[in-house]
Order: C-alpha cells, then structure tokens, then sequence
C-alpha cells in the first residue's frame, strides 16, 4: 500500500492518507471544532471526498448503503458529543446487517474529558454496543496502529469500528515512516470442509423436493446458486435482502418467501423435503419453517444451527456453492420447472390485474408496475422502510437492478441518504430512492445535499399523507387508527426550492412520462404521486 507522505506532517495527515492507502476515500459527515484538523487532512488530500450532509444519521446510513452496495468501506467523520450520537441509528443499520463502516469521531482535548467538559461524553461506553472495534487514541504513537487495528476489525468482522481522536492529538506532528501499523489478509472468504462437502452432497442427493433458498450473503454468488438449481431442478426463492440476485423472469426464480413474498414461494417450501439455504439470515419476516431439513451455507459460524441442520457448510457462498454444485447429481426430470413456469404465469397475471390504470389517486400497485417498466435495467435503487417498501417487495419485477435497503433495523430514512451512496459508488447509473412520504420527510434536508454535489438522483414518493404501515399494523392488531395523519408540504416545489426538479403526480396517466422524464432529466429530481394508502390486495 502506497501512502502519500509529501505533506503528511500531523496525526491527523498521517490517518488520512493510511485510509488512502487502504484504499477509502470517501468521508460520510458534518465538520466542527473537534475534528477541524481531521477535516482539513481530508481537504488537502488529492483523493479523499468528504460529502457534507445535513444531518449525521443520515451520514451514517450512507456510509453503510455505501458498503451494502460495493463491499468497500466509507468513513463517518464527526464531532464528539452529539455529532458522535446523532450517528447511532445509521451505525445501529450497519451493525445489524453486517456492513464494514469506520466511525471516525473528534473528541475535546484530553485535559478537558470528564464532567463539564462541553460536548463531551465518554464515547467509548456510548459506541461499545455498536462495534466491533472501539478506541480512542490517547497517544499520537499509537495513531496509526490502532487506526490499521480497527480496519482490519471493520473488514474480517463485517461491522463498525471506531476511533475517537482528541483534537489536540489530532494536531500534533507525525512522521508516517515510523509509525506502527498492522494490515489484513486481501482475501477473507472461507472454503467449507471436505467432510462438510460431501456430507451436504450425500444430503442434496437424496432429497426428492429440494428447494434452494438465498440470502443476502448469496447476492455475491448468483451464477453459482443458478447453477445449482439447475443441475437439480430445484426452484430458488429468497429472502427480500436478496430480492434482484436473479431477474425475475427467471425460469427458476420462485420469488420472495415470507408475509410479502409470492404464494407459489410458501407453496414450494412448505411441499420441500429439504431447503438448502445460501446466506439466510433465518428472521421473523423470511418466515422459514422450524421443521424443514436445512443444508445450511454461511460465512459466519454463529448464523449457523439458528434454525436447525442436517449438514452445515462453513464458507463463503462464492466459494461453497459453486463447489457443491460441481459435486452434486444431476437431475433430469424438468416437471417442477413446467409447474414453476405456470405458477409464475399466474402470479404476474394477479399483479397486472391489481396494477388499475385507471385508478385515483392512483395505486401502489400500478406505480411498481411503471417503475419496474420505466426504469433503466442497470438502475441501483435505495429503498425506504413502510408500505413503500412493502409494495416494492410484493410488485417490483427485478430486470439486473440492484437494490439496497435496511434490513434488520428497518429504519425510516434509510432511502435518500442510500440513493446519494449510490450515485456515488455508481456515477454512471441511475440512482433511485423509492419512498414515502413519511420517511422522506425525516431526512428531506439532504436532497440539497445531492443538489449541492450534483448527484442526478430520482426520488420517488408514495405520498399517501399517512404512516401507511403504522395503520396497517394498528389494523391487524385491533386498534382504531390513531397519530398516522401526515401534514405534508408540496414536495415537488420544494425540490424547486433546493434547486433540484419537481414532478407531481395525481393521474396515474401521467406516471409513465413522470418517471421516464426524471431519469432523462439528469439532475436531482423528485417525483410526487399522490396515492392510496389502502392495501385491498
């Protein structure tokens, strides 16, 4: 790794251009008095960016949108006390769903921590429960070390790490060729066993009705996982993480399983005699039936036996599933591909019929029908959490899209800042926020954020003026609805305001030429149906 040493002459210089050589440029955050000589290391470094966000949550689930979607890491970079806090809902996201992010955090000078101290608190107790490496550097010897420890912890454990650097420390002197530092394998995939293989093997070919079953620790071997299937005629369903992994046309993709997935998936599973599961994380909402033969595929050893297995594979999906499918039987009875095929055939039969064009306001149904039409086949799409996201998991058709989303902290607010890490990891596709207007109003100060940056990015807003999935919720328990009603604002005049394109939408005739003018438009564009927040499906 080739560090830039010409001008690095303080601590803060020499950490800035030890994550340069690792190969992170990108600064999720909002500058102030303790991390001002941090921020300045950033400025005068050629290859680091630092976007400046309105908010620090929303810095931290763009850094975590931003690793979901590439493997590589973003820096959150902040102020102590309540700049430290503010990122603990987008840092919680990407504890919760494994993403490598670094927390990079000022702290007042050293003379001054404790009681009294202005925005102060003890970040090391406060961050303790987020990461899996939490530190603060007491001596500008140790700066580079335990930076390069806690890299190394954010890689090899999938999960946020922290640093927290007084800024006096952060200002004094330096010099990188003698400073300790540690460094990590480039590879941290693992290969399962001979004995796992061929157990799992022994099991797979004496099953009648395999189905296989992918996570999102899958999304990284979906040739693979297709191969299987293939091979042994088994269809695939998979979590909503893994929505996209295959398009959804097809001929083995089965849907997604659990309270928003397709029926012929809950059919498939519940007649299988064996789920052979690649990178499932087992949750509530995937809804995988206790008392199912499992072969189980997982890098993390502590994710396997959640549900219990008949084999287990320890390894990475890349690397075991395209071993097992070499050594597996083939199959040549193609009668569950014939039953697949008809089962598909009458479920988007379903979908067109509830997608009413003629509808007002106009449906959810029938805008994922236009979006799954309209937008471009490499588009890379952040989703929000609500009735939004219900109907993208339910309705959107999957071309070669990728999609990012909150998984297990399923936070509001998660879409904006996750578009805004898409169309920077990915400048020359077209980033989507698909929201309501819920969630969008929690972080809505940040689309001058893509303005100010010039990241064409498409949001979409299902503005049905309520909490859809918080009266859906009310509804299924028995209570009235209750502190659901949204006050909007005109949110297409507000994107005029910031300087971005407005669109409204009240007929659903008009959606196609909203949603195809937004993506041609090439600027930060939001795009205002007026819909229905009733289910009735």
């Amino acid at each position: 790794m080739k560090r830039n040493t010409s001008e690095a002459s303080t601590v803060a210089d020499v950490m800035v251009s030890e994550l340069e050589a690792w190969g992170v440029h990108l600064f999720f955050g909002m500058p102030g008095g303790s991390s001002l000589p941090l921020v300045d290391a950033v400025r005068r470094n050629e290859r680091a960016r630092y976007i400046v966000m309105r908010h620090e949550e929303t810095a931290a689930l763009a850094a975590s949108a931003y690793n979901k979607l590439t493997g590589r890491i973003a820096v959150c970079l902040t102020i102590a006390g309540p700049g430290a806090t503010n990122l603990a809902t987008g840092l919680y996201d990407a504890k919760e769903d494994r993403a490598s992010v670094l927390s990079l955090n000022g702290q007042v000078r050293a003379q001054y921590t404790g009681p009294g101290g202005f925005q102060e608190i003890d970040q090391d107790a406060f961050f303790r429960p987020i990461t899996v490496f939490n530190n603060s550097v007491a001596d500008r010897s140790t700066a580079v070390k335990i930076l390069t420890t806690a890299l190394r912890y954010a890689i090899v454990n999938r999960g946020v790490a922290q640093l927290s650097v007084p800024t006096d420390i952060q200002r004094e002197t330096l010099e990188a060729e003698f400073c300790e530092r540690e460094t990590c394998i480039p590879d941290v995939s693992v290969a399962p066993t001979e004995d796992a293989l061929e157990r799992a093997v022994e099991v797979i070919d004496g099953a009648e009705r395999p189905v296989v079953v992918a996570g999102f620790g899958a999304c990284g071997a979906a040739q693979a996982v297709l191969d299987l299937a293939g091979k042994i005629k088994a269809p695939i369903v998979t979590t909503f993480r893994a929505k996209g992994i295959l398009p959804d046309d097809n001929e083995w993709l089965a849907g997604i399983h659990g309270s928003l997935g397709t029926p012929h998936a809950r059919v498939l599973v519940s007649e299988a005699d064996l789920l052979i599961t690649c990178g499932v994380g087992f949750s509530e909402y995937t809804g995988i039936p206790a008392e199912k033969r499992v072969v189980q595929i997982d890098i993390d050893p502590l994710q396997i036996g959640k549900n219990p297995f008949v084999a287990a594979l320890w390894g990475d999906c890349a690397v075991a599933v395209p071993q097992l499918a070499e050594r597996v039987r083939a199959r040549e009875d193609d009668a569950i591909r014939r039953r697949l095929t008809e089962m598909k055939r009458a479920w988007s039969e379903r979908l067109a019929a509830e997608a009413d064009p003629e509808a007002r306001p106009v449906r959810p149904p029938y805008i994922m029908q236009v979006l799954s039409e309209a937008l471009p086949e490499d588009a890379v799409i952040a989703i929000d959490v609500g009735d939004n996201g219900w109907w993208f998991g339910r309705n959107f058709r999957m071309k070669r899209q990728k999609f990012v989303m909150s998984g297990y902290l399923g936070t509001m607010g998660f879409g904006l800042p996750g578009a805004i890490a898409a169309k920077l990891a990915y400048p020359d596709r077209t980033a989507v926020c698909i929201t309501g207007d819920g969630g969008f109003s929690m972080v809505m100060g940040d689309f001058v954020t893509a303005v100010k940056y010039d990241l064409p990015v498409v949001v979409v807003i299902l503005n049905n003026h309520e909490l859809a999935m918080i009266r859906e919720e009310q509804r299924e328990a028995h209570y009235p609805a209750y502190a659901v009603d949204l006050l909007n604002p005109d949110f297409a005049a507000y994107a005029e305001l910031c300087g971005g394109a407005g669109i409204k939408v009240g007929r659903s005739q008009d959606l196609r030429g909203a949603v195809e003018e937004a993506v041609r438009m090439n600027r930060p564009v939001i795009v205002d149906i007026e819909t229905d927040p009733r289910r009735s499906v």
